[in-house]
């Protein structure tokens, strides 16, 4: 499900749950019920979808592991999709709202971590999904390179990206020569056509990190949620991104994260969101300091103060007392 684009975060979530209360009433009349995962713990669902795409998309993953299937059938995300900003230099200039959300996004991880069980057990991760996605073409699905200007870092990125599948007719094969990547097939490949504008467009749509910029910021670090409870990372990224003091605190906060000479954090440390969470220390104290940022800027008048209190609640149910929603899903296992 995706909302229509809103002028507010409260327009957004509105009629986001709008739509979702048909859906439940929907899933009800047929005697079920959603649920919200990461990834599916149990089952191993089959591909519904029988398109050349996902055809394609399922050989080019079969090659490096049974990941991308994972993927494909049991993974769930909220994805949060914010302005990409302008051409200032300020807060709401594209460079610092891109390098944020990278600084945030381990953050995301380890606080709304959601998918400790697989297979029934659990896998030794708090967030499974993120796992899964780490495990697969790290040229499309791990953060671009560092580079100051965002334009430059993306380009070269999805020029290195390995060709996952070329278009042509719906009941073809779409699949695309091993390790071709974008770059080569721009320069000529033997028995290959030139690429096109629509090739490149298509090529992008198939490129998946943590942060992809679309003419806005797409923010898919995020397991799904139990409930309600969408709405918190939908609030704590967009008031991080939006409100220039939260963004500046958070900014301080994730400091820590970065240990290198790129002011964004490194692999490493979106692993140990994934696997540990609000367990490691950095991580903890960061997600304190942003919740409570986000906190501070939703008190100002105007802003909601219902989702201030669904932050709030939140907070006070897991990064306040080091959990996660993960940490409720292995003593459910236990109890059972």
């Amino acid at each position: 499900m995706s909302s229509p684009a809103a002028l507010s975060l409260t327009a957004c979530v509105e009629a986001m749950a709008a739509d979702l209360t048909v859906l439940r009433e929907a899933v009800e009349r047929a005697g079920l019920i959603l649920v919200g995962r990461g990834l599916d713990p149990y089952r191993e669902p089959p591909r519904i979808l029988d398109h050349p795409r996902y055809r394609a998309m399922e050989r080019f993953f079969d090659r490096e592991g049974p990941s991308g299937r994972v993927m494909m059938r049991r993974t769930a995300s909220v994805q949060i999709n914010l302005d990409g900003g302008d051409e200032s230099n300020s807060f709401s200039g594209y460079r610092y709202r891109w390098e944020l959300a990278h600084r945030v996004g381990p953050v995301l991880v380890a606080a709304f971590a959601n998918s400790p069980i697989m297979d029934g057990r659990p896998s030794g991760w708090l967030s499974t999904r993120q796992a899964v996605w780490s495990r697969m073409d790290a040229s499309r699905t791990h953060q671009p390179r560092y580079h100051a200007d965002p334009r430059v870092a993306w380009t070269r990125y999805a020029l290195d990206a390995k060709v996952m599948c070329i278009p042509g007719d719906d009941n073809g094969d779409w699949s695309a020569p091993p390790d071709l990547t974008f770059r080569d097939w721009l320069r000529g490949t033997p028995g290959l056509r030139r690429p096109t504008q629509a090739d490149l467009d298509y090529h992008l749509s198939t490129l998946f990190p943590p942060v992809r910029p679309r003419g806005w910021l797409e923010l898919r670090m995020t397991d799904a949620q139990n409930g309600d409870d969408w709405i918190v990372p939908t609030v704590l990224a967009a008031t991080l991104l939006n409100d220039p003091a939260a963004a500046d605190a958070a900014y301080a906060a994730t400091e820590p994260l970065c240990q290198d000479i790129r002011p964004v954090p490194s692999d490493d440390i979106w692993q140990r969101a994934a696997r540990i969470g609000p367990a490691d220390p950095d991580l903890a104290k960061a997600a304190r300091a942003c919740f409570a940022a986000a906190d501070s800027a939703l008190a100002r008048p105007g802003a909601s103060a219902v989702l201030r209190q669904a932050l709030a609640d939140f907070a006070e149910r897991y990064p306040e007392r080091g959990r996660c929603p993960a940490h409720d899903q292995p003593d459910a296992l236990r109890r059972t």
